[in-house]
């Protein structure tokens, strides 16, 4: 198993703000900004890093047809990557054994693991469904990160 604790450490320091870098169908780089944490995979239980995009993300796009994933955090002059694998569960990517009210949690659960904070979590329910806010999972296959 890959050791996810020099990413986990540095969530905090910044909400988890990470560029994660996806493929397009030519193989060419795509990026963008998520907020990340780590959490534990609602199927294997497995620790992986994760976040929530909108339903109609670019980002979604390109994992649904090539899943190899980049994550980089930092936070000031430390940063952690992590390389892998991403696991889509959404209203658009079901999963076996999870149904709406476990994706509801799981999106919650990876919020929080990033650093996120709600005063009205139903508003908050209720946006990820009507945005069909997807749960991103990454399982690593690789991690690093700059000496702190």
């Amino acid at each position: 198993m890959t050791d996810l604790s020099e990413f986990a450490r540095l969530v905090p320091l910044d909400h988890g703000l990470s560029v994660v870098v996806t493929r397009r169908a030519d193989l060419t780089p795509q990026t963008s900004v998520v907020n990340a944490g780590v959490t534990s995979h609602p199927i294997t239980g497995e620790p992986v890093v994760a976040f929530v995009a909108g339903g109609r993300a670019r980002k979604l796009v390109n994992l649904r047809t090539d899943p190899t994933i980049s994550v980089v955090l930092r936070a000031g002059w430390q940063w952690a990557a992590v390389e892998g694998t991403a696991t889509l569960i959404g209203p658009d990517d079901p999963a076996p054994g999870v149904d709406d009210e476990r994706l509801r949690v799981l999106l919650r659960e990876i919020f929080t693991a990033a650093g996120g904070t709600h005063d009205d979590w139903p508003t908050y329910d209720r946006v990820m469904r009507e945005e069909r806010r997807t749960a991103v999972l990454v399982t690593p296959t690789r991690s690093y990160s700059n000496p702190a």
